[in-house]
Order: structure tokens, then C-alpha cells, then sequence
């Protein structure tokens, strides 16, 4: 029965839904070092891990989006010991990322490793020169960070660095160690994993510093005790396959019975111009650069074909940066990914700017036709192209709950995808024959097909908020 069928799939094209209503969800993600910039290698754990926060919460579940904070360890002892060396009235009110960021490069080019522990001996004693600095590093490294966030769109229910939890790590060794699962390998205090062919987990080294792996099981014991989820997600690079699966078993191990509801969510690599950038080879590509070039491409583009569009910047900055965001959530996110500006940017193809205008001309046929009818003949959608169309709206609702259960934001972007390669083939029949236009002559007719670009328009509107991209209304 079509015509029923596509009544219930235009009932509600956002497929909306309240079943998880009780369920919890946290998700770890972005999770940058402080005193170094957000990066362009920080983008995908960043758009991945807020789509992910926006799909679950579509789907009735309460989620905790969580930034974790590179905040403690060595290498802050290192970003010390430089300053100590060549920070003396160094002003950091003004870019003072970069300027800690230059010192770290120089630092590891030029510094000593002994020098480096011993400053951060200095912070886990609580000595206050150290910490003040420290405190001061963070800071300033913060309010860049909002601003990049603010940029993208994306919020956090909870920001907290690995420092947070420095006060429950001897808790959690005595923990181990009175459940017999520690052992000195070499110095240092470990859990022996050789049993699963994997190398031991490091709780402390043998000159009796911490390390982020204690952090992370405090973190996780913590993030139970306050959220109960039913599920952890980690939004992290594939290079940590082996700390998460180490993470996990520990915490098996310890008895929590909630240590299966912990995923590790892996991604490839990502590359700008075929190379892999990093704060330590002091080739680092801005993600606040790149957003800010991507706005300047678009707007060159809509100055040239659509000069007369109103609110230009706004425009421009909604779909440059839906382009970047799209351009790595629209495949797998365990690919690889190579940045190339003219395949981000362009309005053709499978891109961004592609689904975000589609939903524009959506909008603008309801528009001038003043919206969509409240009830509409649907025996008159006798088109193929329609019934294409109905079934990829009825399926939407079912791909967003594949790409919570997978973790796999792609299952959204490649539905829109084809949602809209769908209804620009059912757009373009009416060039070649009046009769098949949207606004046909036929008022009930028209009414239909109204509402069937309704329908569309919705879908499209409710896809790109999911993947944190927001739908211009006009192009």
C-alpha cells in the first residue's frame, strides 16, 4: 500500500524517538593537550564525537559529552623546564599558545629529558611555582580552545583534565595491589598483561612518576560512579587500539562489571597535503586557520553565483565549515583522510556544501509556494522517483539508529547522500516534461509533491544537525 507507506514516513521524516529515555551515554572525545593549539589532526575526534553526542540524543538517550585534557605528565614538565630556560617575561596575554607552543618545539630539540622529570616531580609534590605556571599554561590554552569550539559548534557537558583525578590514582594501585594484579617489571609498578601476548599496563614508572594510564582507569571508575552509563565511548585514534584494550581488561580484571560497556571508537589518520602534522615536528596546521580559510573560499564562490544573497557571511560561514566537517564524516572513520581544498569546498559531488544546498532549494520551493498542505492525496505520487524517495525517508530513522549501535556517524552522511541524489533526479523531470514539475497545475497534485519536498527539506535538516552542520535556508 504506497500511499500509506508514505503517509507514515512523511509523519515523521526526523524519525524522532524516546525509547533510550533513562539510558546514558558518555562519550570521550576532542581531548586536546593544553599549551599546544587545537590542531587539524584534533578535528576528527572532535566532529565525530559531537555527532555522536547529537545522534544519541536524537534517539532518547542522555549523553555526556566530555572533553578530557591533556593536562598532566612529562611533557608539561618539559613545556616547564623551557620555560625556566627562555620564558622569562614572556607575555602570554596575547597568542600565548603559540608562544608556549615554540617553546615546547624548542625544548624537544634542544632540551633534557632529566631537566623535564624533575619539573614534573616538582607538580606532583604540589609545589606551587611549578603548579602556578602550570595553572597559567592551562588558561591561556582554555580560552583558545573555546574559540574554536564555538566556531564548530560544539559543547561540552564536562571538561576535565587527567589532573582532576591525580588525588584517586594511590587508591586505585592500592586497589591493584590488594587484589594481587600488580607486578615490578623493570623498575616499575605494572599490571602483567603477557597472558593475552599484549605488553604490561604502566601505573607508575621506576622513578615513581605517574603516568596517563593510571589517570585513564581513575577517570573511568569516576565516570561510572557519576553517570552509571550503559555506555562509555573513547573517540580516539587507531594508535591507541592497544592503551584502550590494556584500559579495559585492567578494569575487567578489577571486578567492575560495567568494563564491557567501554568502547574504544578508533579513526585513521589524518593528513594535510599527504603528511601527517604534529606539535612535536613543529609542522602544525591550525584548525582555527583552516576553518577561517574555508569561510573565505565559500564566500568567494557565493559572491560569484549568487552575488544578491542576503546575510553572505553567515552563509559562508555555515557552509565552509559544514564542508570541512563533512568532508570526514562522510566515510568510514577508520579511513585514512587526506585534506584537499577543492574537493572540500566544491558544491558538486559528494560533499558538504552539496547536501546543505539541496536542503536550500527544498526550502525554497515550500517557500514560494507558501509550505506544504496540513493533509495531502498521496495516491497521487505515482512516479517512481517519488516512491524512491518515500522509502529513503522511511529508512532514515533506521540508519541513525545503525550509526549509534556502530558508532559510525558515515551511515548518516551517506544516507543524505542519496537522499539528495534522489530528489535532484526527481526535481530535474520537470525540465523535460511540465507535468512532473513539484508545483504542478493540478492544486492537489502539487499538494502531494509538497509535501513529499517537505519531507525531504526535513530529513535533510535533521541529517545535518545529527553530523553538527547546520542547513541554510537559502544559497
Amino acid at each position: 500500500d504506497r500511499p500509506r507507506f508514505i503517509a507514515e514516513a512523511l509523519a515523521d521524516p526526523a524519525g524522532r524517538s524516546e525509547e533510550k529515555a533513562g539510558e546514558t551515554v558518555v562519550i570521550d572525545f576532542s581531548s586536546p593537550n593544553i599549551a599546544k593549539h587545537l590542531a587539524y589532526h584534533h578535528l576528527l575526534s572532535t566532529v565525530i564525537g559531537w555527532s555522536l553526542v547529537r545522534i544519541f540524543r536524537h534517539l532518547g538517550y542522555r549523553t555526556v559529552g566530555i572533553n578530557h585534557l591533556g593536562d598532566w605528565g612529562t611533557t608539561h614538565g618539559k613545556l616547564l623546564a623551557a620555560f625556566q630556560r627562555w620564558g622569562e617575561g614572556l607575555d602570554l596575554s596575547t597568542d600565548g599558545v603559540t608562544k608556549l607552543n615554540e617553546l615546547y618545539v624548542r625544548y624537544n630539540k634542544e632540551g633534557d629529558d632529566a631537566e623535564a622529570r624533575e619539573w614534573f616531580r616538582r607538580m606532583e609534590a604540589g609545589d606551587e611555582e611549578a603548579l602556578g605556571r602550570w595553572r597559567k599554561f592551562r588558561e591561556v590554552s582554555l580560552a583558545e580552545f573555546r574559540q574554536v569550539y564555538d566556531l564548530l559548534g560544539v559543547e561540552f557537558d564536562e571538561i576535565r583534565g587527567e589532573s582532576a583525578f591525580t588525588g584517586a590514582m594511590e587508591g586505585v594501585i592500592r586497589r591493584l595491589t590488594e587484589a594481587g594484579l600488580t607486578t615490578i617489571s623493570e623498575g616499575a609498578l605494572v599490571v602483567d598483561l603477557s597472558d593475552l601476548g599484549i605488553t604490561p599496563f604502566f601505573l607508575r614508572k621506576a622513578d615513581g612518576a605517574t603516568v596517563y594510564a593510571t589517570r585513564d582507569l581513575a577517570a573511568a571508575i569516576h565516570r561510572f560512579e557519576t553517570y552509571g552509563f550503559s555506555r562509555c565511548l573513547y573517540v580516539v585514534d587507531r594508535g591507541q587500539s592497544l592503551h584502550f584494550r590494556q584500559l579495559f581488561e585492567v578494569l575487567r580484571r578489577m571486578g567492575f562489571p560495567w568494563a564491557p560497556r567501554m568502547e574504544h571508537v578508533p579513526f585513521g589518520v589524518v593528513l594535510f597535503g599527504g603528511e601527517k602534522t604534529g606539535a612535536r615536528k613543529g609542522n602544525v596546521v591550525l584548525l582555527k586557520e583552516v576553518l577561517a580559510e574555508a569561510i573565505a573560499r565559500v564566500r568567494e564562490i557565493i559572491d560569484r553565483k549568487n552575488p544578491d544573497l542576503a546575510d553572505r557571511d553567515r552563509v559562508a560561514r555555515q557552509v565552509g565549515i559544514g564542508a570541512i566537517v563533512f568532508a570526514y564524516l562522510s566515510a568510514s572513520r577508520n579511513r585514512d583522510v587526506d585534506f584537499v581544498w577543492e574537493r572540500v569546498t566544491s558544491f558538486d559531488g559528494h560533499t558538504g556544501p552539496y547536501i546543505q544546498y539541496t536542503h536550500a532549494r527544498a526550502a525554497s520551493i515550500l517557500r514560494k509556494a507558501g509550505g506544504a498542505p496540513p493533509t495531502a492525496d498521496f495516491r497521487l505520487l505515482a512516479l517512481e522517483e517519488e516512491w524512491a524517495i518515500a522509502k529513503l525517508i522511511a529508512a532514515f530513522p533506521e540508519r541513525i539508529r545503525a550509526a549509534a549501535r556502530e558508532a559510525e556517524p558515515c551511515l548518516v552522511a551517506q544516507h543524505l547522500l542519496a537522499l539528495c541524489e534522489a530528489f535532484s533526479r526527481y526535481y530535474n523531470l520537470g525540465n523535460e516534461d511540465p507535468s512532473r514539475k513539484v508545483l504542478a497545475p493540478d492544486p492537489a497534485l502539487a499538494g502531494a509533491r509538497l509535501a513529499l519536498v517537505a519531507g525531504v527539506r526535513e530529513a535533510l535538516a535533521t541529517g545535518l544537525h545529527l553530523l553538527g552542520i547546520e542547513a541554510p535556508e537559502e544559497m
